[in-house]
Formats: structure tokens, C-alpha cells, sequence
């Protein structure tokens, strides 16, 4: 069946970091008269170009850039309900201007956001976010509850007495999601867990309305103004080729494979520090000490505190800024540092792949957007033309043209598997899965189903198993420590 040229496009790049996410943002929107929204929640931050990657003034081509360097370091970091409603004020105006708005960066909750209406409060990963729901209060009025500062135990039995269900969700001793937890009762009078669920119900509804419609019902006929954002704008309907999403869309997800990536993440590790990145750090100690001085406490769980190397390379300059560290130890210290930060470079590209087959590809199959979803191979940056450009530009032609897509499955055959779904579900809708265990030979603490399995088949529990040992209970390897 033919299809109409989409009347207000998005088009939006994900993958893991150092895959080419920005270089092919920059060649479509050259190519297809577009400008770039910036998804990456680090590089909101206003300088500290080094740390948080920015691609540099020349190799973007005098392509318009949005939503880079908009926070200062004494701003809140942003919610997700923020960067969304930023995001979305900003696609209107690139539209208004005639122009292509192209999303790209590694924050894949900010994408999802974006893409699709129906975000769930899922901070099973580390962000700092919130949803719709509770946008209007969490954007205006961060709760200043004391409890929110106190210790980790403190905030988890608080959680407990509110919502049990929510506080067994999480392990005891991940800080950032028990306290943004308690931290949305305390804003809303609501318990997260059913807002959860609320969510997943009103999002099921959504998804049966439009597989009962054979994928061609609006959502503003099926929800009214759930679907409209409440004023029947009609940029919020979805279109015919993604009933569940918020804009007709294009997807080019760039992936290589990890071990391919590994050594070309070390490479770019050790560029950034032949850049500079140990200037940039040393700015973020001064502007902290300068804080301290003025009796102010800075929150370095959160925002660009987290970034890779600010806490990695913070021994080494601080040792350094001493002088009492002698030249072997400063060495040491310096070689450990760069050694963590490309460990955790590394990890982080795990994690957003985790995120994407995990989260984002379920979300993307429930919208019904898998013809319009494409996975493209980054694994040889000599075939970067071939491999990635050249199917990219073709496929984009034709979406913005309404012409008949290709099979995304024949685009990129060797890679294409990635977009298949690591699980058929998403552990947020999986309310029997939350599960807290303690196993009895590790004293590890598992929140969820998957966790377990991991791990009873991890070397360590099969090793414990074999030598006989058994974890304290949890009241008496307190006494003992």
C-alpha cells in the first residue's frame, strides 16, 4: 500500500557511544535540510566540551544545534518530563522553518520520551527523571523533605511504610532509586507503584485498541485526549505507520559489536586526555571547593557529577593539587585512572545497548514501528559510506518522500538481529517479577526474576556452592563488621 510523505517527520539516532550517532546526524541533516536536538544528558552542559564529548564546532558543518550547553552547574539537572518539553517546543520550530528535526544522543530514556507518549516511571536504570504524571509538580518544586538527605536506610523504611511494593523493587543499596521513589510520594501523595501501573494499564488498553484496529486507529480515537496531551494538538496523533507513537518516525539505530568497539572507546579515552579532560575536571574540583567554602552542598550523585572521569581521575588531583605525592605514586594513580575511565566508557556502551534491546526495541515493537526502524553496521569505519551513509540516505529518501521502505531486515542482515528484543516484555509491566531473594550461600540480594537466574549461574555463586560457604545472616555480619 502506498503512504503519504509524513507531514511533520522526526528522525532519530540511537547506539551505543562512539559509534558514529553524531556523524550521521550531521550527514542526513546536510543531505535532507535538517537540524540536530541533542539527546545526550551530559552534553546539556554549558562548556566542559572534553568530558561530556561534544562533537566539535567543525565537524558540524554548520549544521544547527539544539539543547547543547543549555544548563549551567548551578542548575537542577533536568527531569525527563523538562528535556521532553524543551524537546518537543523546539521540533515545532525546526518544522516552522521548513526544516527536518533529527534527534541523536545516548541518553536513551530522553529518546524514548520523545518517541513515544506513554513513558513509564522506570528508574531501573540510573536516571534522574520523572514522567507525566508527575511532571507539573517535579519540574516547579523539588521536594525538600530532610529525609530525602539522610542516610540510605533512613529513606528505604520511610519507602517501606508508604509503598512496600516499590521499596522491595529496588536493591538496598541504590541510593538514587529509592530516593527518587519516596521522592514522588512526597511530591504526589501517590505511590509510585501505582502510578506504575496505572501507566501499563492505560498503555495495554492503547496497544489492544490499535492490534483490534489492525494498526490504523488513531489514538485520538482511542484514548481522546490521553493521545492529544490534553489539547488536542494534532502534532501528539500518531500516524498510520506507528499507532503508538508520537510522531511518525524514522529509527537508524548504528551498532558495532562490542569487541569491536572496545579498543576504538580506549582510543578515544586517551584523545580526550591528550584534549584536556584533566583541565575540565580540575574545573569541576574548583567549582566544588568553591561551594564548600560558601557553606553550600552540591549533590554529586546526580547530573554532570556523574559523567565518566570526573570521579575517576578526582584521587589523581587531588593527590597532585597536594604535593606530598611522590612522582611513582602520582604514576600510579594517574595509570589507575585512566584505566577506570575506559573500563567505564566501556560499560556505559554495554549498558545503552542493554537499554535499547531491553527497553527501547519492546517499546518500539508495541508502537508498531518496526518498518521504520533500521539497524545499520558500524563495525568498519572504512566502510562507514557503504555500511552506514549510503542505506541511511536511501532509506531516509524514501520515508520523507512517502515512497515504499525497504525490509529492514535486508538492509543490514549481519546486525539487523540487535533489534530483536531481549525479552518479550518490559520488566516495568511485570509487576510478578518484582521478586526480592537473598541467597543464602552469597548473601547476594536479587529485586528481580532475572537478577536471580544471573545470578545462580554466575562463577562466584557456583564457586561459593562448591566450597561450602555460606552468607551471615544479615544481623549478625553487621554485628561482626
Amino acid at each position: 500500500m502506498a503512504r503519504k510523505p509524513p507531514p511533520k517527520p522526526l528522525i532519530a539516532i540511537i547506539g551505543a557511544t562512539g559509534t558514529g550517532k553524531s556523524q550521521l546526524a550531521v550527514e542526513l541533516a546536510t543531505k535532507f535540510n535538517g537540524e540536530i536536538i541533542n539527546g545526550d544528558a551530559m552534553q546539556l552542559y554549558d562548556g566542559l566540551d572534553i568530558i561530556t564529548n561534544k562533537m566539535p564546532l567543525d565537524e558540524r558543518k554548520g549544521v544547527p544545534h539544539h539543547l547543547l550547553g543549555c544548563i549551567g552547574l548551578n542548575d537542577q539537572p533536568w527531569t525527563v518530563a523538562m528535556f521532553t518539553r524543551r524537546a518537543l517546543g523546539i521540533i515545532k520550530e525546526i518544522r516552522s522553518r521548513g526544516r527536518v528535526p533529527i534527534l541523536v544522543g545516548g541518553t536513551h530514556y530522553y529518546t524514548q520520551s520523545l518517541l513515544f507518549r506513554e513513558s513509564l516511571i522506570d528508574t531501573e536504570y540510573p536516571v534522574d527523571s520523572t514522567d507525566n504524571a508527575v511532571a507539573s509538580t517535579a519540574d516547579h518544586a523539588k521536594c525538600s523533605d530532610p529525609i530525602l538527605d539522610g542516610p540510605t536506610a533512613d529513606i528505604l523504611k520511610r519507602l517501606r511504610e508508604v509503598d512496600p511494593v516499590i521499596a522491595d523493587r529496588w536493591h538496598p543499596n541504590d541510593r538514587r532509586k529509592i530516593q527518587r521513589s519516596l521522592e514522588i510520594y512526597l511530591e504526589t501523595g501517590r505511590r509510585p507503584s501505582d502510578i506504575y501501573e496505572e501507566q501499563s494499564n492505560r498503555r495495554k488498553a492503547r496497544s489492544k485498541a490499535v492490534s483490534d484496529s489492525g494498526g490504523n486507529q488513531r489514538l485520538s480515537d482511542i484514548d481522546g485526549d490521553v493521545a492529544l496531551g490534553g489539547h488536542g494538538d494534532p502534532e501528539t496523533i500518531a500516524s498510520e505507520s506507528a499507532p503508538g507513537g508520537r510522531f511518525q518516525s524514522l529509527v537508524f539505530w548504528v551498532h558495532a559489536d562490542h569487541e569491536i568497539l572496545k579498543p576504538r572507546l580506549d582510543n578515544r579515552v586517551d584523545q580526550m586526555i591528550s584534549d584536556g579532560l584533566l583541565l575540565e575536571v580540575e574545573s569541576l574540583q574548583n567549582y566544588l571547593k568553591s561551594q564548600e567554602r560558601q557553606g553550600k552542598v552540591v549533590d554529586q550523585t546526580r547530573g554532570i557529577w556523574v559523567s565518566i572521569g570526573c570521579k575517576e581521575f578526582s584521587p589523581y588531583l587531588t593527590a597532585m593539587a597536594s604535593g606530598e605525592a611522590g612522582e611513582s605514586e602520582l604514576k600510579s594513580l594517574s595509570q589507575e585512572a585512566i584505566n577506570q575511565t575506559k573500563a567505564a566508557t566501556r560499560q556505559y556502551a554495554k549498558r545503552q545497548v542493554r537499554w535499547i534491546r531491553i527497553k527501547l526495541t519492546n517499546a518500539i515493537s508495541d508502537a508498531g514501528m518496526t518498518k521504520t526502524t533500521f539497524s545499520l553496521d558500524g563495525n568498519d569505519l572504512t566502510k562507514w559510506t557503504r555500511n552506514v551513509s549510503t542505506p541511511a540516505f536511501g532509506i531516509t529518501k524514501a520515508f520523507l518522500a512517502g515512497d515504499t521502505l525497504p525490509d529492514p531486515a535486508l538492509v543490514s542482515p549481519t546486525v539487523q538481529r540487535v533489534l530483536t528484543p531481549k525479552r518479550d516484555y518490559d520488566l516495568s509491566d511485570r509487576r510478578d517479577l518484582w521478586v526480592k531473594r537473598t541467597c543464602d550461600v552469597c548473601g547476594k540480594i536479587a529485586v528481580t526474576e532475572w537478577d536471580w537466574e544471573m545470578h545462580m549461574k554466575s562463577r562466584g555463586h557456583k564457586s561459593a556452592v562448591r566450597k561450602g560457604k555460606r552468607a551471615l545472616p544479615a544481623a549478625l555480619a553487621d554485628e561482626a563488621g
